[in-house]
């Protein structure tokens, strides 16, 4: 896969030495493709237009972290591709012939961008390419963070000098549009974006393209809803005790930590959670025993992976074949396995902890059963 540059728009961005003051551009260069091939930036580059491009995406990123996510431009009902300012923009730039043509939308995007909360100094590129064999246009929006305390070894009397502007390609953070589903098919609606970094500044210069939910997102909103119509079946009438569950799911949902509700019974989770399988197979579950961290898939539930409790201690039994060990030789690979029903005798031997949570709501056999069952 090669692209051939029709252009290219260099700016470098500083912060000035008054952090409060708003970054500027410093230096901006528009490059034909004649002065592209005779350029640094050449070298710079080669590569990485074809890497963009092939980097794996998917509509509904596993999780926030995911560097790689597409973006979709944001659309009232009834109204045209075209009435998004964001993709108005890019396809003027998409339709920029000569540098001269493609001056005034990229000096569009980059005071867009300036504006951006959190901005860093470093150098922003704008490419219009064509994809050769197919002649496809494409546009790259390409970011290099400058690099703190860099260093070359220069001479033998200095020996080593600071770089104070120094980029590589790295970290680069990237915008392809359109998404190239593959090789000769588009997609227009959606944009490619790639960042490693924790801030968000360079997904959201771009303020009318949305990026859909991750997985987990999903996943929480529909046990959310499942939660919320388990409460309203329970408890049919405005009582106390739903208020007091509808907080909690409230609660629930705003945690980033939350333990074992013990509200619903196995039928009642196993019928949930094929709710959700059914849409999304690969949806993992997580969760920490204390300090022993469980990582496993919830499709797992029930059948692989099993709770209980035993005198007041929680016990997650992991169901399989065959166990294996990785680096680090341990004792424990030598173990002749206890039964069951042994190991279930020796903690209930130690008598129950100090801590008891709540009881789990127990549904009674004459009870209807939720509206998802």
């Amino acid at each position: 896969m090669k692209f051939n540059i029709d252009w290219l728009s260099f700016y470098l961005i500083e912060q000035p030495e008054n952090e409060d003051s708003p970054k500027q551009v410093r230096m901006t260069r528009y490059l034909s493709h004649d002065d592209y091939e005779k350029s640094e930036l050449h070298d710079f580059l080669d590569g990485e237009f074809a890497r963009i491009a092939k980097r794996k995406v998917e509509l509904n990123p596993k999780s926030e972290g995911s560097p790689t996510k597409l973006g979709q431009f944001v659309l009232e009902p009834g109204h045209p591709l075209e009435s998004n300012p964001n993709y108005a923009l890019l396809s003027r730039m998409l339709s920029a012939e000569t540098t001269g043509e493609s001056k005034e939308p990229c000096q569009e995007l980059v005071q867009s961008y300036l504006r951006t909360s959190q901005v860093r100094g470093g150098v922003l590129i704008i490419v219009r390419t064509r994809l050769d064999l197919l002649d496809e246009r494409y546009l790259f929006i390409l970011k290099c963070d400058f690099e703190q305390k860099t260093a070359v070894i220069t001479d033998e009397k200095s020996l080593i000098t600071n770089v104070q502007m120094a980029i590589n390609a790295k970290n680069m953070k990237s915008l392809m549009y359109p998404y190239m589903i593959e090789s000769g098919m588009n997609d227009p609606y959606h944009v490619k974006i790639h960042q490693f970094s924790h801030a968000k500044y360079f997904e959201e210069f771009l303020r009318f393209i949305e990026y859909p939910q991750t997985i987990t997102q999903m996943v929480s909103e529909e046990v959310i809803s499942l939660a919320r119509q388990h409460i309203e079946y329970s408890y049919p009438e405005q009582t106390e005790e739903r208020q007091r569950e509808e907080e909690a799911i409230e609660i629930m949902a705003a945690s980033p930590k939350r333990e074992l509700a013990e509200k619903w019974e196995h039928e009642t989770v196993m019928e949930a959670m094929q709710i959700i399988t059914d849409r999304q197979p690969e949806v993992e579950l997580k969760f920490k025993l204390d300090h022993m961290q469980v990582r496993t898939l919830l499709a797992d539930y029930g059948s692989s992976l099993h709770i209980a409790k035993v005198n007041g201690r929680y016990l997650v039994l992991l169901e399989g074949e065959m166990l294996q060990f990785e680096r680090g030789v341990s004792p424990v690979e030598f173990v002749k396995p206890k039964a069951l029903s042994e190991i279930v005798q020796e903690i209930e031997a130690r008598g129950p902890v100090s801590r008891q949570p709540e009881p789990p709501t127990k549904r009674s056999d004459d009870e209807e059963r939720p509206p998802w069952e």
